[in-house]
C-alpha cells in the first residue's frame, strides 16, 4: 500500500454531476456584482522548472505563452491552499516595495480578473474576514466551489468554509474526472478552485497501474506508529529509511514532467473549450518539489527556493 493508497476512497458507481447546495446557515446569494467566471487551478507540487521543461503548448494558450516565475507563500499542501483562499495569489517578490502596497495591487487586480462592476475589490472590503470565498459568494454573488484531489484538502477540514460546494474526489490523480462536475449558470457567475493532483508524488496519470508508482521506504511505517510515539515516555522511535539515489529522483522529476505534459494534451484542451465566454482562469501550483537539490526531496518542512518557486499565468480564453 502507497503513501496516498491509504486515504483512497472507494471506487463509486456512476453518479449525476455534482451540483451546488444551499447549506443551513449560509446566507442567500446577493445580485451578481461581477461578470465573469473565475477559476484558479493549482498544480499541486508542480515547481517551476518542471512546467517549463514540459514545453506546455495547450495550458499556455491562456496567457499567450508567457509564464512567470513565481513564490508561493508556504510550501505544503494546506497552509498554501489557505493562504490563497485569502486572496494572496504566488508573489512575484519585488525588490524595494513595501508588502502592504504589494498586497494593495494584488487585490485591486482582481477587479479586472473577475470584471468587477463597481471595482470594489480592495484590501479594505476584504477585511475583516480576509476569506475569498467569502467575498465573492456573500459581497459578489458567486456560486463558490471547489473540487480538491488531495486528502489533506477534505471537505472537513477548515478550508470548506464559504463554499456552496466542495468535494474531494474519488482519485487524486484524475483532473479529467472533475471537469463533468463543474457547471457554471446564466444566472450568475461561478467560482471553481480546482487542485490538481496528477503533478503530486508519485506523479502518477490516472490510468497507471498503482503497483509500478515509486515507494518511498518506511514511511507507512512511520505514519502506522505515530500516535505510539506521541504518547511513548522515551522517544525514540526511528523507522528503517532508505532514500532514494540520484538516479531515481531525476525520475521521479521525469514523472513530474511527464504528468504535466499529459495534463496540457489530454485535459486542459477540454477545459479550455468547456467554460462559458467571460471565464478568467489562472493556473499556478500551491508549492514547489525538491529532487535531491541539497539533500531533500518532496516538499513541506524544507526551506529551499525549489520549493517555493512555482509557474504561474492567467487570462482569458474568448
Amino acid at each position: 500500500m502507497g503513501l496516498l493508497d491509504a486515504f483512497k476512497k472507494k471506487k463509486a458507481p456512476a453518479r449525476p454531476p455534482v451540483r451546488p447546495v444551499f447549506r443551513p446557515g449560509m446566507p442567500p446569494h446577493p445580485q451578481p456584482q461581477a461578470d465573469n467566471h473565475f477559476i484558479i487551478v493549482i498544480l499541486d507540487s508542480c515547481r517551476y522548472d518542471s512546467f517549463m521543461a514540459a514545453e506546455p503548448k495547450n495550458i499556455t494558450k491562456l496567457s499567450g505563452g508567457k509564464v512567470e516565475k513565481r513564490f508561493t507563500y508556504a510550501s505544503w499542501t494546506a497552509p498554501s491552499h489557505y493562504n490563497l483562499l485569502t486572496g494572496l495569489l504566488p508573489h512575484t517578490s519585488p525588490e524595494n516595495v513595501y508588502a502592504s502596497e504589494y498586497y494593495k495591487e494584488d487585490f485591486f487586480n482582481y477587479n479586472m480578473r473577475l470584471g468587477s462592476k463597481e471595482k470594489s475589490v480592495d484590501f479594505g472590503a476584504m477585511v475583516p474576514g480576509l476569506w475569498l470565498p467569502d467575498f465573492l459568494r456573500n459581497k459578489l454573488g458567486y456560486d463558490t466551489n471547489a473540487r480538491v484531489s488531495l486528502p489533506v484538502l477534505n471537505p472537513k477540514t477548515g478550508i470548506n468554509r464559504m463554499f456552496d460546494s466542495f468535494e474531494l474526489m474519488d482519485s487524486h490523480n484524475d483532473m479529467a474526472a472533475i471537469l463533468p462536475t463543474m457547471k457554471f449558470s446564466s444566472d450568475r457567475p461561478s467560482f471553481y478552485m480546482v487542485n490538481v493532483g496528477e503533478t503530486h508524488y508519485p506523479y502518477a496519470k490516472p490510468n497507471e497501474d498503482s503497483s509500478m508508482w515509486p515507494r518511498i521506504s518506511g514511511v507507512n511505517g512511520v505514519f502506522k506508529k505515530l500516535n505510539q510515539q506521541v504518547d511513548a515516555d522515551a522517544p525514540t522511535f526511528e523507522e528503517d529509511f532508505q532514500f532514494f539515489d540520484q538516479e531515481k529522483l531525476d525520475q521521479l522529476r521525469e514523472r513530474q514532467i511527464d504528468t504535466v505534459r499529459y495534463l496540457d494534451k489530454e485535459v486542459f484542451p477540454k477545459l479550455y473549450d468547456m467554460v462559458p465566454e467571460n471565464t478568467y482562469i489562472i493556473v499556478t501550483a500551491d508549492h514547489g518539489e525538491l529532487f535531491g537539490e541539497a539533500g531533500y526531496f518532496g516538499h513541506g518542512p524544507i526551506m529551499h527556493e525549489k520549493c517555493f518557486e512555482v509557474p504561474y499565468l492567467e487570462g482569458k480564453l474568448r
